[in-house]
């Protein structure tokens, strides 16, 4: 098999992990236009997933679209509190100078953290019990493991929360061996740069708390 028969077999999957690979760097950047290039990329691996079986990560994708289009917004609105452009809370003085304050990095509160913890549970044997009992996905489990564990760190990457990069760190681990056996070898080397990329974003968030 020749480079440009298996380039013209897998162009597709080829450009999702090219634009996937902007989109981290992009998100460590804290660039509102990862959220742009993430609905690209999604839309492409919808169409990948789709064709390798992977029935629970094409469903992510999905996900993917709709938070995408959620986080924009909320990195758009920002913290939801007007400045003056100087920074400083509006007094009388303030009036037509302001610009809305932009979305800050925090830390995941106990609560919060709690309450994801409890919906990963949920998702994995949700999707564990679905994907084994009514697909014929090879890796039920996995696959399982890998959306769920998206989903909760999606939704924190929205609302700019530190400790995603963490669980990025597990599920780019995870999808680069289990896309490495399944055959699937440029998106296995796509979650490999996300993997390395991970620890630079949660450096380069750190700095921002």
């Amino acid at each position: 098999m020749t480079i440009s028969f298996w380039l013209s077999n897998n162009w597709i999957e080829i450009f999702g992990a090219v634009t996937g690979i902007i989109y981290v760097f992009l998100e460590i950047r804290q660039n509102i236009w990862l959220w742009p290039v993430g609905i690209i990329t999604s839309a492409v691996y919808i169409i990948v997933f789709f064709t390798s079986k992977f029935y629970a990560d094409m469903g992510l994708q999905g996900y993917y679209l709709v938070i995408s289009c959620v986080g924009w917004v909320w990195w758009m609105q920002g913290g939801g509190r007007r400045v003056g452009k100087n920074g400083s809370g509006l007094g009388a003085q303030g009036v037509g100078q302001e610009k809305t304050e932009p979305l800050r990095v925090t830390r995941v509160k106990l609560k919060t953290g709690v309450i994801l913890a409890i919906l990963f549970v949920i998702l994995y044997f949700l999707m564990w019990f679905v994907l084994s009992r009514l697909t014929d996905s090879p890796v039920p489990e996995w696959d399982s493991f890998i959306t769920s564990l998206s989903v909760v760190a999606t939704w924190m990457l929205a609302r700019k929360i530190y400790e995603h990069w963490f669980l990025w760190i597990a599920v780019n681990a995870a999808a680069m061996v289990i896309f490495t056996v399944r055959g699937l070898y440029p998106t296995a080397v796509l979650y490999l740069v996300y993997f390395a990329m991970s620890f630079a974003g949660l450096k380069a968030w750190r700095r921002s708390l």
